[in-house]
């Protein structure tokens, strides 16, 4: 499988990304957040889901790896496929989505294209208890808004799920260096 994704921004239409890797251009159906941030001639990594139909493959990329893992978790529900996942994760920045999601929020999963209540409802009862517990997000005016936690980031590369390493990161401090706050993470967990 392809695991991700990383050259030149190529071309961009639709919700579609063309990567060039040596020549060789790969289309990758992103989320709206992360196709608004790849610009034309510049270089992106996206971490890549490789869906594999009877008639078509399809490459789905994600900026985050924790964004892909919300979308692994997504298509798990029942009536949802890659494309409603990716529509759900086009509503805002994946931290967003998992929130609704651990705050049973089915009115923002429904802002979604494509998405209804009925379905909407269904993701909220079936990934609640495994997206982790909800994050209070603190903005600051004139902040800059933070779209992916490198600490949450750096556990699931180390092997943590999603709700792991939410729950890890729980009680350790949002304004410490990313060293610092995976090793308080992994030492509150040994």
């Amino acid at each position: 499988m392809i695991a991700h994704v990383s050259g030149v921004v190529a071309e961009k239409f639709g919700s579609a990304v063309i990567v060039d890797v040596a020549g060789v251009g790969y289309e990758v159906q992103v989320a709206a957040g992360d196709f608004d941030n790849a610009l034309l001639g510049e270089i992106v990594k996206f971490h890549t889901y490789h869906h594999i139909r009877e008639q078509s493959q399809e490459l789905f990329g994600f900026s985050s790896l924790s964004a892909k893992k919300l979308f692994e978790m997504l298509i798990t529900v029942q009536g949802v496929g890659p494309k409603a996942a990716l529509s759900i994760l086009s509503v805002g920045d994946s931290e967003s989505v998992r929130n609704a999601i651990a705050n049973s929020d089915s009115a923002y999963i429904t802002q979604a294209a494509g998405v209804g209540k009925r379905i909407a409802e269904r993701v909220v009862v079936d990934l609640s208890d495994k997206v982790g517990l909800a994050v209070q997000i603190t903005r600051s005016p004139g902040a800059s808004i933070v779209t992916s936690d490198e600490a949450l980031e750096a556990l699931i590369a180390l092997g943590y799920t999603l709700a792991d390493a939410t729950r890890a990161l729980e009680n350790v401090a949002a304004d410490l260096p990313t060293a610092a706050r995976v090793t308080q993470a992994l030492k509150g967990n040994a």
